[in-house]
């Protein structure tokens, strides 16, 4: 994103948008895409499909741009979006695809050692945050990923600041109990 797409606000870049400006929906993308990429995936709990949903999301935010009310609160907006979008993916598949198989580590060493490694926390990371409860998992990763503060996940999923706060504790709790306890000191600090 260009500096001077930086310092322009959502409600400027919307309104570009609206009058047609590709260049201004494209930044409005780029500056929200973590933030809905972690949101999708809180929800779907796979990293694939949150692409998918986030693609969908934007799609459908960039077809239903005159319908956001309120520029200014663009990531609101686009964030019940995401949500919906991913509810809706998970209601369509009755059957959970497979998870797709991880990364074949080439070479030997303590390289290949280093990546294998990576790998397994990353996979069992997956699998704990998986088993949290979908509004402990949004939470933590709204507040520890995308580094969101505890007012703005309570606008976000609907819940007050205190069980926001709340929330992120009891998933990090659980996080403890479920993973291996070295990946916890990697993982969790």
């Amino acid at each position: 994103m260009t500096e001077e797409c930086a310092a322009v606000s959502d409600a400027s870049l919307v309104g570009r948008a609206r009058g047609g400006d590709p260049a201004a929906f494209e930044a409005l993308v780029r500056r929200h895409y973590r933030a809905a990429w972690s949101i999708a995936w809180s929800v779907t709990g796979n990293g694939m499909d949150a692409e998918d949903v986030c693609q969908d999301a934007f799609v459908r935010a960039l077809e239903r741009l005159d319908e956001c009310r309120r520029p200014e609160s663009f990531l609101a907006w686009l964030r019940t979006i995401v949500r919906s979008t991913a509810l809706n993916l998970i209601e369509r598949r009755k059957v959970r695809d497979a998870a797709p198989l991880d990364a074949v580590v080439e070479g030997s060493g303590p390289e290949a050692d280093a990546r294998a490694a990576r790998a397994e926390l990353r996979a069992g990371l997956e699998r704990a945050l998986a088993q949290l409860p979908e509004r402990q998992r949004e939470a933590l990763l709204l507040h520890d990923l995308e580094g969101m503060t505890h007012a703005e996940i309570a606008g976000t999923i609907g819940v007050s600041e205190v069980n926001s706060r709340q929330l992120c504790f009891v998933a990090r709790r659980r996080l403890r109990e479920i993973l291996d306890p070295r990946w916890v000191e990697e993982a969790l600090g």
